[in-house]
């Protein structure tokens, strides 16, 4: 396709990029760097924020300083929309009627003229004082700007794979966006630059910001690998998709009817996969597209669609996306500041309608669709149809078994389901907060979401009652939809519900005695003496993890006669311990890692098992004659020696008994022998070479 003396040539550009490791990755290809036209910026540094303090009045103070004492426009970078908020309201009470200072907020959800008056240069006799997200950092250029302020943060979404959800972090920016935002003072002539943090906290920063694919849902790069047939540990990356991430991403695939999930294979693309696949669409969009599109309800997919698409276009109006639908129909006007998403949302669904090419006939007799629209919801969120903990409360409990709630009163709140589009947290919260939803009729479990449907046989121990409890449920997720109470329980069945409770209430259930905690401790220290040497062990691993993952193996052929709580303090737990350790380890285990240990006095002392290293407690006169320290296991572990006064009061911990006679002990029979007349008489003589 290409000849050998025209090749193709690919060039890649960014500002803030790590040439050197991209050009490592491509074969050492050539790095071409231009600084382009900049005139100097002077830099002003400032304290670091103390933990806790708010960014606004420190932003707002630099504010006013830079207005008197600097010409032109200003450039403040902010985390967020909050902030830019907070800290224009606080400029126009500090500002007053000045007619010569314009405030002019800049970030993404604006609408198109908002954002060009930002970025157009001030009238005559004006200046801007543009208060920005990092939307200004590299994608626009600000006429005018000649002072720069920068806080030092953004808000950067994170994805959590262990939730499947994405929550909003502000971070520190790194050392390369610091120098782009600084940059911006000095594009038409020299500028100033304030950085909100000291120049030695600056040299702590990070060289570059962590990459996208670090933090960021793999759902659609999933998808696209599957369609191209390979797996991430096929290419070559500049940054591998983390591990938890990308499984998450593919687990969500499979409940979205994009991958397969066959025992024992790989997951692979499906035919509907392989459709989602081609709509420049989140799978979870193209999912709720094509579905929707199949059922009928193209149009009201689209639309929906294009909502979820586009940041929410009625802020601060409730949670329920109806209100939003409403909007999109025109059936109701928009407030300004919402127009410019209307008109963008309207666009996206004008183009989802384009890539359905046309809709059927919706089979359905609701001529508005309200019932439906939660049905659509639930095809691309099967995670996050959520039911209310208690009626009329905020909290609800979702299908990936997470916890959710509104963070204020909602007319939602009335509905005891509902399906959650966007929700998610922010550092120092510990709920998922609800902040767009739609009421959820449970019946469509019954027919459009049925294969989200799974039914289980649920046997459990009812603590208060002392009774078995078993009953058919059907699930959707986490979710229970309906129950109903089963009987004729066989024994194999009572045993997995036993089984499910010690899991749950943990081995303590069990009648454990500390002599038996010491036989446990015993073994574990051997196992790990072998494990240190070799890496492999003859002596099982008897901890209380893997009891607990094998409980199936040694405690259920024991369980037959248990049908109350009480009965598990009838156990011989003690047999059936000792019956996993295979002869003749029972014979090492007194010979290797002995109960007690006898010392010069003629006593026979309990060693202590239950810390590493195991301990020796011995009043200090009984080891008079003794020279070295202790040792079991063959003299492979040496005892900690906790040496007592006659009173049996602690004196001294040490592992290293000679150097304890020729250094320690002198003072510490001085100290006793006030107080021990006769120990002072019992002179310890040793002899050392």
């Amino acid at each position: 396709m290409f000849r050998d003396d025209q090749p193709l040539k690919i060039l890649l550009m960014s500002a803030t990029l790590e040439g050197e490791r991209l050009a490592a990755l491509l074969d050492d290809a050539p790095v071409v760097r231009s600084d382009g036209r900049m005139f100097p910026v002077t830099m002003q540094w400032g304290r670091p924020f103390q933990p806790g303090e708010f960014v606004e009045p420190r932003v707002v103070q630099t504010v006013l300083d830079a207005l008197g004492s600097e010409s032109g426009s200003l450039l403040v970078f902010l985390p967020g929309q909050a902030e830019i908020r907070r800290v224009n309201q606080h400029l126009v009470e500090a500002l007053g009627e000045r007619a010569d200072i314009l405030l002019c907020p800049l970030h993404g959800e604006l609408d198109l003229s908002a954002q060009r008056a930002a970025i157009e240069p001030a009238p005559k006799g004006t200046r801007k004082v543009v208060l920005a997200t990092n939307i200004a950092e590299t994608s626009l250029t600000i006429d005018g700007v000649r002072v720069v302020i920068d806080a030092g943060l953004a808000r950067v979404p994170r994805f959590d794979p262990g939730s499947g959800m994405t929550r909003l972090e502000t971070q520190r920016i790194s050392r390369a966006s610091a120098t782009q935002r600084a940059g911006r003072a000095g594009r038409l002539e020299p500028g100033v630059c304030y950085r909100l943090w000291s120049e030695a906290q600056h040299d702590q920063l990070a060289a570059y910001g962590a990459a996208e694919i670090l933090q960021a849902d793999l759902a659609g790069l999933a998808l696209q690998l599957a369609r191209w047939g390979v797996t991430p540990a096929q290419l070559v990356w500049l940054d591998v998709p983390p591990a938890a991430a990308y499984a998450q991403a593919q687990d969500l695939l499979v409940r979205l009817e994009a991958l397969s999930n066959q025992p024992g294979q790989p997951p692979a693309l499906t035919p509907h996969g392989q459709a989602m696949a081609e709509l420049p669409a989140h799978p979870r969009i193209a999912h709720l597209l094509l579905r929707g599109h199949a059922l009928g309800l193209g149009e009201l997919a689209c639309d929906v669609a294009a909502l979820l698409g586009e940041h929410d276009i009625l802020r601060g109006g409730g949670a329920d996306l109806h209100s939003r639908l409403t909007l999109l129909a025109g059936t109701e006007r928009a407030a300004r500041g919402a127009q410019g998403g209307v008109q963008r949302a309207k666009q996206l669904a004008r183009q989802y309608r384009g890539y359905l090419r046309g809709t059927a006939k919706s089979p359905v007799s609701d001529p508005d669709h309200s019932r439906w629209l939660g049905a659509l919801l639930a095809l691309a969120y099967p995670d996050r149809v959520a039911q209310q903990r208690r009626p009329g409360g905020g909290e609800y409990r979702l299908a990936n078994g997470r916890a959710a709630l509104f963070a204020e009163a909602d007319a939602l709140m009335k509905q005891p389901w509902l399906v959650i589009a966007d929700l998610g947290s922010r550092q120092g919260q510990r709920e998922e907060r609800i902040y767009l939803a739609t009421d959820f009729d449970p019946a469509l479990f019954e027919s459009v979401l049925a294969e989200q449907v799974i039914t289980v046989d649920q046997i459990d121990w009812d603590e208060r009652e002392g009774v078995f409890r078993a009953e058919r449920q059907r699930k959707a997720g986490e979710l229970i939809i309906s129950r109903e109470p089963l009987t004729g329980l066989d024994d194999a069945a009572r045993s997995q519900a036993l089984l499910a409770l010690v899991r749950r209430k943990g081995l303590e259930l069990l009648p454990w005695t500390p002599e038996l905690r010491q036989w446990q401790a015993r073994v574990a220290l051997l196992r790990s003496l072998d494990i240190d040497k070799s890496a492999t062990s003859e002596w099982p691993d008897l901890s209380d993890a893997q009891l607990l993952a094998t409980l199936e193996n040694w405690l259920m052929p024991y369980l037959g006669k248990v049908t109350r709580l009480s009965h598990f303090s009838q156990l011989d737990l003690s047999s059936i311990l000792r019956n996993l350790l295979p002869w003749p380890l029972p014979q090492q285990l007194e010979a290797q890692a002995p109960q007690t240990i006898q010392v010069p006095s003629g006593s026979n002392i309990r060693i202590d098992y239950s810390e590493q290293p195991p301990i020796l407690s011995v009043r200090l006169q009984e080891l008079f004659g003794l020279s070295d320290t202790p040792r079991i296991a063959n003299g492979r572990q040496v005892l900690k020696l906790h040496l007592l006064s006659p009173a049996r009061r602690p004196v001294q911990v040490t592992q290293d008994l000679a150097n304890f006679w020729r250094s320690t002990y002198i003072e510490v029979k001085k100290d006793l022998k006030g107080r021990y007349p006769k120990l002072s008489r019992n002179v310890h003589q040793l002899a050392y070479a």
